[in-house]
């Protein structure tokens, strides 16, 4: 296998994942690395840089994907990918604009094309609106996201809040008419001084016509968007064309078997932190043991706190075989109460610190091997205390739900899940699937 041809930046952990996965299921090869590398990367046709940004402060944001983009450039990788999420969580402030601004001026000539549209996952854009189902995105429950709540779907208008330069729309009609059509009004744009450009999409065929458009294109493009489009980007550049013989063929192309390392039998730990409307039905689905984790009582006591919570789930292990949740996942009206009483994030960022320092522990202590954490902000604290370098895409327990391993000591299982996604009972059913 040769170097990876497409390289990504994403902007959190979870999102990293869905994408790995949703290259791996269009026929490609891909990888997570975590952070910002330093070694150089391993054989894959995609390597994804999971890096915890979305929320970050604008500059580090800013730096830590700029590093990444370099390496990625350095290791061969012809196609630039900004990876965000599929309902452009983001302030006014960025950090997808900024970001992509930085990523465009270091390409050199370069404009920013894209599209969060994910159909598999209910995500489309249509007049450059973004619609969660059939609701418009400032209708749907990301309008109370606690960090970035989600109250303009129009999507030209809010990158137009954080970026510098003109933003541009290409519509369906355009889309609809092919990819040359495409390719002609992304250059249009660009003559008329556009440094980003917003796609609309309503299928994966119209994914594929944008990826097809911007393969082809001569001129320096950074393609961005969730994991929609670049699973079209594999569709479309003949990773899809590879053969294996462990593999499945699913619409006449053969999916490449997902290998990955052996797990070692271990317990089973649920965190979740994320605070979106179906993480916490997934919450009040889990049959099993549950820990509740209270912002304000890690900031009365916060090393009390953590010990009680670990002493809670090693007890509830002598009592079951199966996995034990620790949650911290709370309704809007809660969020708000934490938010008043402690101050702008604080609540975030004490759960975020304890869960870390819980799933160390559960890790090197309780005998954890596969873990499922639920919300994008939490995860990356996880996977940042368990020091995890390489994760490669395992068994998937749903669109966008891969299984990853990571190797070391000891190997572990992870699924990294978005906070909006997976079914109601997502937490039983999940380890069914677990390598």
């Amino acid at each position: 296998m040769t170097g990876p041809w497409l390289g990504a930046v994403a902007d959190d952990f979870t999102g990293a994942c869905d994408l790995a996965d949703a290259v791996s299921e269009a026929g490609g090869s891909a990888v997570v690395v975590v952070g910002r590398p330093t070694v150089p990367p391993p054989a894959s046709d995609c390597v994804v840089v999971a890096l915890k940004s979305r929320t970050a402060p604008r500059d580090q944001a800013v730096a830590e994907s700029l590093a990444a983009a370099r390496w990625l450039l350095d290791a061969g990788c012809t196609t630039l990918y900004q990876k965000y999420c599929s309902t452009f969580d983001s302030t006014d402030a960025g950090n997808i604009g900024p970001v992509a601004d930085a990523l465009v001026d270091l390409i050199g000539d370069a404009v920013a094309v894209g599209t969060p549209a994910t159909p598999r996952v209910g995500r489309t854009v249509y007049q450059g609106h973004l619609f969660v189902g059939r609701r418009l995105l400032s209708e749907s429950p990301l309008r109370d996201h606690p960090l970035t709540p989600m109250r303009d779907p129009d999507l030209v208008r809010v990158l137009s809040r954080q970026a510098e330069g003109e933003v541009a729309l290409v519509d369906q009609t355009t889309v609809a008419a092919g990819p040359a059509a495409v390719t002609a009004a992304v250059e249009a744009a660009r003559c008329n001084g556009a440094r980003h450009v917003i796609v609309d999409a309503l299928a994966d065929r119209d994914l594929d016509t944008l990826a097809i458009a911007l393969l082809a294109m001569p001129n320096g493009v950074l393609a961005g968007g969730a994991a929609g489009l670049a699973a079209a980007l594999a569709r479309t550049s003949g990773t899809a064309t590879r053969t294996s013989t462990a593999g499945a063929c699913r619409s006449g192309v053969i999916i490449p078997a997902r290998t990955v390392p052996v797990v070692p039998e271990g317990r089973q730990l649920i965190l979740s932190g994320s605070c979106s409307e179906r993480t916490r039905e997934q919450v009040n689905e889990f049959p099993g043991p549950r820990v509740t984790l209270s912002p304000v009582d890690l900031d009365i006591g916060f090393a009390e706190t953590v010990d009680a919570v670990a002493a809670a789930v090693a007890g509830a292990y002598r009592n079951t075989s199966g996995p034990v949740l620790v949650t911290s996942s709370s309704g809007p009206e809660h969020v708000a109460r934490y938010e008043s009483r402690l101050g702008p994030g604080r609540a975030a960022a004490l759960l975020e610190a304890a869960t870390a320092q819980i799933a160390r522990h559960a890790v090197d202590t309780l005998g954890v091997r596969c873990l499922l954490v639920a919300g994008g902000e939490t995860s990356g604290a996880v996977v940042r205390a368990l020091k995890l370098g390489t994760l490669r895409v395992g068994p998937t327990a749903g669109p966008g739900l891969p299984w990853m391993v990571a190797e070391g000591s000891p190997t572990l299982a992870l699924l990294l899940k978005s906070g909006n996604f997976g079914e109601p009972d997502l937490f039983t059913t999940a380890w069914r699937h677990c390598p």
